[in-house]
């Protein structure tokens, strides 16, 4: 491809463990097949699934880059045969499988959205893998409609402050759990109804305590272990309790009692895996439910922090630190 380098730099996993396991690397510039784009990265998403694939818990899909980094944007500067959704020097943020950490990436067209609405490059790096993951999980899936409760745990991580803001766009009424004061007054700056100190209370008390004794229609967990049977507790007739991570543990013990007598439905789902054209109906529902509220400032990625590329190793210190607000992005 003419006038594009052989080599990029890229950031790499020597072995698995610890944010110093992130190694800065030389490797091949990659190509893109027939229906792909390739985009010279601006801006690359940092997720708990980089963090996942770094300590050796989560290995990148058969056939995709084993460079960590699951969502980017910046310019398109090559198209493979086939490709006509973007142009050559148009803007794209993309949702990927792996290869954001690096200086190019490759993309499925059908899995980019144009770089407009207003965005910076840096705010756009943080919509396709987050955006994504609310939209599948809190609208698709657990089937949030106007009007009612939604519980999403951990408000203040990429994910929370999305679905916040997403939820408020829709009408729905937001409860969310934090682990402290700050942190409670930055989500109810987003538009959260109730921000709840899990420190100081229970969040199963205060959620029904806020819905007069109904309790939350949809609970977005990313925590499992003992918040499973406690989000039982916590959830309305006929709700629904989407599984996102387990940061607590992935084995418990459910009472089925509870959730025959609620008439629960308890899913969940990850990103990663699907296909692309799977991946392509949720871009394509982004593009069309939430992509006039970022044109129009009702919603926007919330940025805590960017680092360069060769200081991905601190942006993993930044996103292991419970202190941090928002989203973390890496620079080229």
């Amino acid at each position: 491809m003419p006038g594009l380098p052989d080599e990029m730099r890229a950031v790499a996993i020597a072995a698995p463990g610890g944010p110093d396991a992130l190694t800065p690397v030389k490797r091949p510039r990659p190509h893109p097949a027939a229906g792909e784009i390739l985009i010279r990265v601006a801006a690359a998403g940092v997720n708990r699934p980089d963090v996942l694939q770094r300590q050796g818990y989560y290995a990148p899909p058969p056939g995709t880059s084993d460079l960590p980094g699951l969502e980017i944007a910046g310019e398109v500067v090559a198209l493979g045969e086939g490709a006509t959704r973007f142009k050559i020097g148009e803007a794209a943020s993309a949702l990927v499988a792996g290869g954001g950490y690096a200086e190019y990436c490759v993309a499925h067209e059908t899995n980019a959205l144009p770089g407009s609405a207003g965005l910076s490059l840096i705010e756009a790096a943080a919509i396709p893998e987050t955006y994504c993951t609310v939209w599948t999980n809190v609208f698709d899936r657990g089937g949030l409609k106007r009007g009612e409760w939604l519980l999403v745990h951990g408000g203040t991580s990429g994910i929370g402050t999305t679905a916040i803001q997403l939820a408020k766009a829709f009408e729905a009424r937001v409860a969310t759990t934090v682990g402290t004061a700050e942190k409670a007054t930055a989500c109810l700056r987003l538009g959260a109804d109730l921000a709840i100190d899990y420190r100081q209370e229970d969040f199963v008390v205060a959620t029904l305590a806020a819905t007069g004794g109904r309790g939350a229609d949809v609970i977005l967990d990313m925590v499992g272990g003992d918040y499973v049977a406690r989000n039982y507790a916590a959830a309305a007739l006929d709700g629904r309790i989407v599984q996102i991570a387990f940061l607590q543990g992935r084995k418990v013990e459910i009472d089925l009692q509870a959730i025959m007598a609620k008439r629960l439905v308890h899913t969940g789902s990850t990103l990663r895996p699907r296909s692309v054209a799977e991946k392509a109906e949720i871009i394509d529902a982004l593009r069309a439910n939430v992509w006039p509220l970022l044109a129009a400032g009702r919603c926007k990625p919330l940025i805590d922090s960017t680092f360069p590329l060769d200081k991905a190793a601190e942006a993993h210190r930044r996103i292991e630190n419970p202190d941090h607000v928002g989203k973390i992005v890496l620079t080229l």
